[in-house]
């Protein structure tokens, strides 16, 4: 099995008296798509956001070669965009490249162009866009670097279904190149559909971590209804 390019080490967050993370463990590889799942409020967005480095943590690591190779090998893509609406989608990719230190710049600005299929909207401003595409751009920020780790916070949440397919499409894409996905949803036909692993959270522990097929069972083809007994069997519902 390849070495693990992320190790999550007992990860733990505190925010005053309540604790949001307890002690959560897990590795990723090249190119697996890994969905963290939970109710609300179970820390999805804060381990995500402790992963990409845009909050520290209180206790434990985030370590492994994405880490080790430096400031941006591990993408972020959060639930709001921080896009500027009035300015164009090119215009926004040279912006942030600018910030991460991207040392080519338009040449990271033309290949998200291209992979995202923006190129043709490429001189559109944002605010133009459609709710499908202003996500792809959202993506492209958090993959500027060419990051090795990408973590997505419920990249689906405001898209119509044929939206939702395209970009799920492209996210399957950037798997298939080797790049790691993880990202928090609620949409638990999204996990079925194309996670190839599911890690379950609940009042910041980990319940469950491994394939959405060994959580449903032999018997067993509803997620949702696998999803639920967990949380009632362990307390949680």
């Amino acid at each position: 099995m390849a070495e693990p390019v992320l190790n999550v080490n007992a990860l733990t967050k505190r925010y005053g008296e309540r604790e949001a993370l307890h002690e959560v463990s897990f590795d990723v590889r090249a190119g697996e798509l890994v969905a963290v799942v939970g109710p609300n409020g179970a820390g999805k967005t804060t381990l995500l956001s402790i992963i990409a480095g845009a909050q520290s943590a209180s206790g434990g690591s985030v370590s492994g070669a994405a880490v080790a190779e430096g400031a941006g090998r591990i993408g972020w893509a959060p639930q709001q965009p921080a896009l500027y609406s009035k300015l164009t989608v090119r215009e926004n990719l040279r912006l942030f490249a600018r910030l991460e230190d991207v040392s080519d710049g338009d040449a990271a600005v033309a290949r998200m162009l291209e992979q995202t299929g923006l190129s043709e909207r490429a001189d559109e401003r944002v605010q133009s866009l459609s709710g499908g595409n202003r996500q792809r751009v959202n993506v492209a920020l958090g993959l500027l670097a060419d990051p090795r780790v990408l973590a997505l916070d419920e990249p689906s949440s405001a898209l119509d279904p044929r939206q939702r397919a395209r970009l799920w499409e492209f996210i399957a894409a950037l798997a298939q190149r080797g790049t790691s996905v993880l990202f928090s949803t609620h949409h638990l036909a999204e996990v079925r559909r194309y996670a190839t692993r599911a890690i379950v959270l609940a009042d910041g522990e980990v319940l469950f971590d491994g394939a959405p097929g060994e959580l449903m069972g032999a018997n067993d083809d509803d997620l949702e209804a696998a999803f639920l007994r967990l949380l009632e069997e362990r307390g949680h519902l």
